[in-house]
């Protein structure tokens, strides 16, 4: 098999508090091939965005390596980390809050081009912020407005066609359509693959989102407070889901069809702390088939299948 794009081994990064330390993300391991997607779902607060962030190395790594083509980028710095950052962009989920509203579309779009010195002339950073324009559907009439004179759906187009700007590999999605209206979402999913198939993009797709992320990606792994709990192809994973977690979230996608049946797996129980957590499966309080097997120590992510990675000591006897 080719070298991952991307490779994380036991990443980890915890954040301090008055309370001790929080386990944010806490050894987290996936690879990414080229012009793949790898969609990450879970919970507000398990720690994906702060995962998604900690691989673009806009948080330094508590412990841990991040191989981007082959090399170690964990302590990047100086010219090697200014080069790392023209390889890896990120588009945030508020595009609002992630745009200056003082710059117009085409400074917004023409800045990183300006800033690193990609173009000698005015003409040639022109052209090519037309073309960014042009790329995510963006009209030539909107090039003087500003953020706040435009929706939603066109905030993120611009936000794109920036992170695009420098030829970028690899971009963390981080939810970039939880902040938009269902039909607009459809649009902007649909540029990302077309962006993806045109160009060889690799994304790390954030979501809370599984119906999303279902459609969107090649493998989906499932985080809970730090940590993967599941990890499989899209297609295995929906059908056949292994944690109690995973199962838990399916449940919770709705149903168009107001006929089908659906069980609903409601989760009771207090949420483990992220402060300084005692060993044991973090979903053990919530979890209906717990035992103390699993509260012992940490489950291990074993691979069950080819391609299928679950972490959780009771599987085998549940299902």
């Amino acid at each position: 098999m080719d070298t991952p794009l991307l490779e994380v081994r036991h990443l980890k990064k915890y954040f301090d508090t008055p309370r001790g330390k929080l386990h944010a993300v806490d050894d987290l391991n996936f690879t990414i091939q080229k012009g793949q997607t790898l969609g990450m779902v879970g919970e507000s607060g398990c720690g994906k965005s702060t995962a998604g962030r900690t691989v673009m190395m806009l948080h330094p790594p508590t412990a841990g390596e991040v191989l981007f083509e082959g090399e170690n980028i964990v302590g990047a710095q100086g010219r090697a980390l200014k080069e790392l950052r023209r390889k890896m962009q990120i588009i945030f989920q508020d595009p609002f809050s992630s745009l200056n509203p003082r710059m117009t579309v085409f400074e917004s779009i023409a800045h990183p081009l300006i800033i690193n010195g990609i173009y000698k002339n005015n003409n040639q950073a022109e052209a090519e912020t037309l073309r960014l324009m042009e790329l995510v559907g963006l009209s030539r009439r909107l090039v003087n407005t500003y953020p706040h004179e435009l929706d939603g759906g066109r905030r993120q187009r611009i936000v794109i066609a920036r992170a695009l700007a420098l030829k970028p590999s690899f971009i963390v999605c981080d939810e970039p359509v939880s902040a938009l209206d269902v039909s607009i979402q459809a649009q902007i999913l649909n540029l990302l693959q077309d962006l993806q198939e045109e160009m060889g993009l690799t994304y790390l797709f954030i979501t809370h989102n599984l119906a999303v992320v279902k459609h969107f990606s090649n493998d989906i792994a499932v985080m809970y407070l730090g940590q993967v709990v599941e990890k499989a192809p899209a297609e295995e994973l929906f059908a056949r889901p292994l944690h109690p977690y995973t199962r838990a979230l399916i449940s919770a996608i709705p149903v168009a069809d107001i006929h089908a049946k659906q069980e609903r797996i409601l989760l009771k129980g207090e949420i483990t702390s992220p402060i300084n957590p005692k060993p044991g499966c973090r979903f053990a309080k919530r979890c209906a088939y717990c035992t103390e097997a699993c509260t012992a120590r940490d489950p291990e992510l074993k691979e069950e299948s080819p391609g299928h990675f679950i972490a959780c000591a009771r599987w085998q006897e549940l299902w």
